[in-house]
């Protein structure tokens, strides 16, 4: 048995080996380890002098970590001993374990250190539910508390720092984030996103040489009077981005050029359509078969010009059950049902005479219903009227919808190695109609590869061709990095960039989200550094 005591001192107390396992007790739901110290002095906390005089005794019941999913709870004899030094404010004092235990805790220091680990991760409510999985009991609160007793970041000096604003309170408080580019970590947040906060801190840090940051006012000015030496690098990310919208408002301006490439090919495909002798290219016959041959027309027309079903449904009125028929349907003949393809119907036989009378431009089918029935027709006026329409309305071809701005911008901001080749031949046909788009395709193609290949110093040159063009939405993006040019010229140039610190912002928000939004500033800062 002593044995197997030895065994379990050494498995489960190899950072404490003053402690001497005395019994274990299995209950099926907890287990109790009985343990005691195997020193005789220990030193006053007061004064640091040794003592050996126990003065008495009691038991603590600290909680450790769960073993097989089953709780651990030390029982544990510890010793109150007298201070032997006269002047020392402390009478007594209780020997704490090093590593193991500390004053006025129910939790031993390796299972505080994994529930603080576990707030870290998932803060309060989450993570008292993940606790409880394993087998360590814990109300959000007291993980919460066991976070914010973690000892605050210090931060380090970072040679290249990434600045960034995050949100507490979308549109209304802001704080901002610092991040070391050059190892990817985060090193402070700032409870606001003040100029004044952002010099202190970087002029509390000399060592800094280079600012990446995004073109707003504070951080320039920050930057500017925290770390005048440093070299400051615009946000690359938000200079592509401002561009993207600049040229998808562009393309919008020139909408018109969009719609002359889908439809210039119309007017021949209608001609092929109509009739040479002014009658409806749809076969006559039944008044039903006829009009459904035109909804299966027209069906597959839009679905060849890009249509979906629901929207074939929104265009034409019709259920989407019967659009559905209707495009499955490879021959409108498919769909013809029952026996109403050969029963006779009263307009039948002065079909010959009202095709002859529409020909020559009698359209009128209140008139020609009149006029049959002096021939002996006794139908009704609404057969003739709907044996007419067809006539009437000449069906057209459907066009191809054309491409929206969004999606042109899309092509333009696409390399053209990486462009596929469809959607290649239509940005070529969109530039071939429109002179300004093509102009456009070329700038936005060029700042491209100033950006990919570091070639800042062509900005200047660049900025000149396209003030150069009537493109007033180029022009208005081309205000910021000319206000800003030292940072935009030194963002092109050098490899440094703020996209690490933009992934940080989303982790923030994650954690955000993740507190519903009730951290305060202090949990949610130990939380962006120390889990880190």
């Amino acid at each position: 048995m002593r044995e197997v005591l030895l065994q379990l001192e050494e498995l489960l107390f190899l950072s404490a080996p003053e402690i001497r396992v005395v019994s274990v007790q299995d209950d099926g739901d907890v287990i109790r380890i009985s343990v005691r110290s195997r020193t005789t002095k220990a030193r006053c906390p007061g004064c640091g002098n040794w003592s050996g005089r126990v003065h008495g005794s009691y038991l603590r019941f600290p909680a450790d970590l769960p073993v097989a999913g089953r709780r651990v709870v030390l029982r544990q004899q510890v010793r109150r001993f007298t201070c032997e030094d006269a002047s020392c404010e402390r009478r007594t004092f209780v020997e704490q374990v090093t590593g193991l235990t500390r004053r006025h805790s129910q939790r031993t220091e390796r299972m505080r250190s994994a529930l603080a680990e576990v707030g870290l991760a998932v803060a309060g409510r989450a993570g008292a539910r993940l606790a409880d999985a394993f087998g360590a009991r814990a109300s959000r609160n007291t993980v919460l508390r066991l976070v914010d007793a973690l000892p605050e970041p210090q931060p380090r000096t970072p040679r290249v720092v990434g600045v960034d604003e995050y949100a507490m309170r979308k549109g209304r408080v802001y704080g901002t984030v610092l991040v070391d580019v050059e190892t990817r970590r985060p090193v402070d947040l700032l409870p606001d996103r003040e100029a004044a906060t952002v010099a202190a801190w970087l002029a509390e840090r000399p060592g800094i040489e280079v600012v990446c940051r995004d073109r707003a006012p504070f951080f320039a000015e920050g930057a500017t009077i925290g770390a005048p030496t440093a070299v400051q690098v615009a946000d690359r990310f938000h200079l592509w981005r401002n561009l993207g919208q600049a040229a998808e408002r562009c393309v919008s301006h020139h909408r018109s050029c969009l719609r002359a490439t889908t439809t210039e090919a119309a007017p021949e495909k209608a001609e092929a359509q109509a009739p040479a002798d002014g009658v409806s290219p749809w076969p006559t016959g039944h008044r039903f078969a006829d009009r459904t041959r035109a909804k299966h027309a027209t069906v597959h027309a839009l679905l060849a010009a890009g249509h979906s079903r629901r929207s074939i449904q929104r265009q034409l009125g019709m259920t989407y059950r019967t659009v559905q028929r209707l495009a499955d349907a490879a021959r409108p003949e498919d769909l013809f049902q029952g026996q109403w393809r050969n029963r006779r119907t009263k307009p039948d036989d002065f079909k010959p005479y009202l095709n002859e009378q529409w020909a020559v431009g009698c359209t009128n089918a209140w008139t020609l219903w009149e006029e049959i029935k002096t021939h002996g027709y006794c139908g009704g006026y609404g057969a003739v009227r709907a044996y007419l329409r067809p006539l009437r309305t000449t069906p057209t071809t459907p066009t191809a919808r054309p491409p929206s701005p969004r999606t042109v911008a899309g092509w333009i901001l696409t390399h053209p190695d990486t462009l596929p080749e469809s959607e290649r031949l239509k940005l070529k046909s969109v530039l071939a109609h429109c002179p300004e788009l093509n102009a456009l395709t070329g700038h936005v193609r060029t700042f491209g590869k100033m950006i990919t290949e570091l070639e800042g110093d062509r900005l200047p040159q660049w900025i000149e061709a396209v003030r150069a063009d009537d493109l007033p939405s180029l022009h208005t993006f081309v205000n910021g990095p000319e206000r800003d040019l030292a940072a935009v010229t030194a963002d092109l140039t050098l490899p440094w960039s703020s996209g690490v610190v933009e992934g940080h912002v989303n982790r923030i928000k994650m954690l955000k989200r993740q507190m519903y939004g009730r951290a305060g500033f202090a949990l949610l800062r130990k939380r962006v550094l120390l889990a880190a």
